[in-house]
């Protein structure tokens, strides 16, 4: 059966939109951060998130029910790389992590009542979220069978204890999916729940910003202490104990649109790797005539177009309704590391001025550097892989 991955045109269409609105909007933002040194502000999100919706840009990933674009993955990859070409494009956009994979999740697994209050605020860029799953050592991390954070019925509501540590925009979260292990209940085996907490509840609070290598998330990355927070049972995500079911629910797609993000701005940083090239003298010649430069500028090519092709056949996978385990992480463990290697070239390329602030380069190299540990560290991924193999040839063996 032939597939014809290409784009649409009303895909096409909206992607000239975004081009335009980040050239236009964004970029021009992004360059004013970059130039005072902070990260992206509350207050920047919004007014962004205003001009987006102005246009008819905000939430491309979320359902069209409550306002959001509703794209298949397929469009996304398109989309979400275009908003990716500057570091606010996403955020400008409301489809930037966590708040993009947190609608996803709602979008399947809430109950109606839950997608109203929850999920309806968050598609109209009304609210932020996060996601508290992983803790400080020992407890769960890459490995999420190591959770600690527990929860109890004491047959009137459910207790939450435990620290999440590294919790990405939690400052100034309306709300917050929470990740405990439970005992047995009402019959159901002992396992994980998530659970919607609400950033007002006596039980929970945010301890400390945690100082971090990338600053581009509004909200930062915290530490989370719930203590004694009791939640009604209306606030279980789903049905008690399938948290870990659900978390693969979220964490496929999520990885693969963090995949598409990127990409993005390696291709900003190619693109500036490409005009320094051309335009900067050095040698007798200009930059782009010197083999040593041609070969990186080639490998870019060659990373940024790999890298495309895997994300969209993941997002066809995904699109067709399954799972897309593997495909998700051979795209995110093979981008995460091309998008680095992408940029660090386009740094090299512009010698001195590559890693000083007078360009967003360096900015860009210390956001993309955390991808091969955020959704799963490559060296998870692999071993997830390798053993999928193993696994895939011993049956094909038996099958013999």
């Amino acid at each position: 059966m032939a597939v014809d991955l290409t784009p649409d045109g009303a895909t096409l269409e909206l992607a000239e939109r975004v081009r335009a609105f980040i050239r236009d909007e964004v970029v021009p933002a992004e360059l004013r951060m970059a130039a005072s040194g902070s990260g992206p502000s509350d207050d920047l999100r919004r007014s962004l998130q205003k001009g987006a919706a102005a246009v008819g840009l905000l939430s491309p990933t979320g359902p069209e029910r409550f306002g959001g674009l509703g794209l298949s993955t397929i469009a996304q990859s398109v989309i979400l790389r275009e908003a990716g070409y500057s570091l606010l494009g996403p955020l400008a956009l409301n489809c930037a992590a966590p708040d993009e994979g947190n609608m996803h999740l709602m979008h399947k697994v809430a109950t109606p009542e839950q997608q109203e209050k929850y999920l309806a605020p968050l598609v109209r860029g009304a609210v932020r979220s996060c996601f508290a799953m992983t803790e400080p050592s020992p407890g769960a991390g890459s490995d999420p069978s190591m959770l600690r954070t527990s929860a109890r019925w004491d047959g009137a509501a459910w207790v939450i204890d435990g620290t999440k540590w590294y919790i990405t925009g939690a400052d100034g979260a309306a709300w917050t999916i929470c990740m405990a292990r439970n005992p047995e209940h009402e019959g159901q085996a002992a396992g994980a729940t998530m659970f919607l907490v609400d950033a007002d509840n006596p039980g929970m609070r945010v301890t400390r910003h945690i100082g971090s290598l990338d600053i581009g998330f509004v909200g930062g990355h915290c530490e989370v202490v719930f203590d004694e927070c009791r939640v009604p049972p209306e606030a279980v995500l789903g049905e008690v104990g399938r948290g870990f079911t659900y978390a693969q629910v979220r964490l496929a797609p999520a990885r693969l649109t963090h995949c598409m993000r990127w990409l993005g701005l390696a291709e900003r940083s190619q693109d500036m790797a490409l005009d320094r090239a051309s335009e900067r003298d050095a040698f007798g010649s200009k930059l782009a005539d010197l083999g040593m430069i041609q070969q990186m500028l080639a490998n870019n090519e060659i990373d940024l177009a790999a890298s495309r092709s895997l994300i969209t056949h993941a997002a066809w996978v995904l699109d067709q309704g399954e799972r897309g385990s593997a495909e998700t992480s051979i795209a995110k463990t093979f981008v995460a590391e091309a998008v680095g290697r992408v940029v660090d070239r386009a740094v090299q390329i512009h010698g001195a001025l590559g890693i000083s602030h007078d360009l967003p380069l360096s900015l860009y190299l210390r956001e993309v550097r955390p991808f091969r540990v955020y959704d799963g560290a490559s060296e998870v991924h692999r071993m997830s892989l390798a053993r999928r193999a193993v696994r895939r040839r011993s049956a094909a063996r038996e099958a013999r």
